[in-house]
């Protein structure tokens, strides 16, 4: 495994996580990425093959809310942002994906702001 990438051992860790985390109508996957400098997360329903809702520090509503702050913080207001789309989406109840992150740091900080937001894990 020495001579593998990282993202491609990343990519293995998604792929064996979502073979238990399946995202079904009644209760969708929230799947968090993280690249270097910006999180983003989606809601899928795996059974259609949709994407529900998203969020990113890239969204518009965030760009001016997260532009200066720390990793967690800005983790934080996507989980927040995601929660009140999925609201409006009708979706109250869904799975977390961490995609083959570490529960730690951005992940665990969208994971919290969801959970403040109003979602159920």
């Amino acid at each position: 495994m020495a001579d593998k990438k990282h993202s491609d051992v990343t990519a293995y860790k998604s792929i064996r996580s979502r073979k238990r985390v399946r995202g079904m109508p009644d209760r969708p996957r929230l799947c968090v990425f993280k690249s270097r400098n910006h999180i983003s997360a989606q809601v899928v329903d795996d059974l259609s093959g949709r994407v529900l809702t998203g969020a990113s520090t890239l969204s518009p509503e965030l760009r001016s809310v997260v532009k200066g702050k720390k990793n967690k913080e800005a983790g934080k207001a996507v989980g927040k942002l995601i929660a009140e789309r999925c609201k409006v989406a009708g979706v109250s109840r869904v799975c977390f994906d961490r995609s083959g992150y570490i529960y730690h740091g951005k992940v665990a900080a969208v994971a919290d702001g969801a959970r403040e937001g109003g979602l159920e894990f």
